[in-house]
């Protein structure tokens, strides 16, 4: 065991009795730090097959087979390689998100990418991991950019390198909710780009986009569009939730 890993073990007890352990989606008292509780686990929806062969929408018990795609990707082809998302979006699944983007609790970090990870392929370090930027004024508001975090946190357990400035946010945008395709489009052009210092490290080269949760996906676009043509040769979304209202209803 690391000296770390030691000392947080040799803390954990005095940490417990100051701070008790509770859910952070629920507040009811857990056995750990950072854990969650039966019932919010139980309320987690995994996305699981039969899927979309590109974006790995969930079709349900009454959709197709394996290898199907699905009719959002039929009529607007993806420009990503996939998409792995640890859950869809559910009421335990936004509160997470909320309390690690806005709540300041970046203790969950390594719990949600935990999640991520369990989403991926085997660990693989040859890949770059890549977080969906924040603007330098949002960054300054809150102090971090939970992307970062999460990426940090596959990085340790191997899914890839971290790049953590190979994309740049140039310019401000508005919220994109509420917005069609082609507004979100507008709003987005020309607000994400490569990092020209980051270029060599994108060509060529197997993306792994983290974000802490997938909406339209008109964000995701943007950065792979900027990726693909700085040379990248896959990129794939990883994300902690994934807003798909229709998968819930199956």
């Amino acid at each position: 065991m690391s000296t770390s890993r030691l000392l947080a073990a040799s803390f954990a007890p005095l940490l417990d009795f100051v701070y008790p352990p509770r859910c952070p989606a629920c507040g009811s008292a857990v056995g750990e730090q950072g854990g969650l509780c039966f019932e919010c686990w139980d309320e987690l929806v995994i996305p699981s097959d039969p899927c979309c062969e590109s974006c790995q929408r969930p079709f349900g018990d009454r959709g197709p087979g394996e290898g199907a795609t699905c009719a959002v990707c039929l009529a607007h082809p993806p420009v990503h390689d996939g998409i792995a998302a640890a859950t869809l979006y559910t009421e335990v699944s936004r509160k997470l998100v909320l309390a690690l983007k806005h709540g300041r609790r970046i203790a969950l970090a390594p719990m949600l990418a935990r999640l991520i990870a369990a989403r991926l392929p085997e660990p693989d370090d040859s890949r770059v991991i890549v977080p969906v930027p924040l603007h330098r004024r949002r960054l300054w508001q809150r102090g971090y950019n939970q992307a970062v975090l999460l990426g940090r946190q596959l990085e340790k357990a191997g899914h890839g390198t971290m790049q953590v400035d190979a994309l740049l946010r140039t310019k401000p945008t508005p919220s994109l909710g509420g917005l069609g395709r082609k507004a979100r489009a507008r709003a987005l052009s020309g607000a994400i780009g490569v990092n020209p210092r980051r270029r060599m490290a994108i060509a060529g080269r197997d993306i792994l986009l983290v974000d802490d949760v997938l909406t339209s996906g008109a964000t995701s676009t943007a950065c792979v569009k900027a990726l693909k043509r700085a040379g990248a040769r896959r990129v794939t979304i990883a994300c902690f939730s994934r807003v798909l209202d229709e998968a819930l209803a199956n």
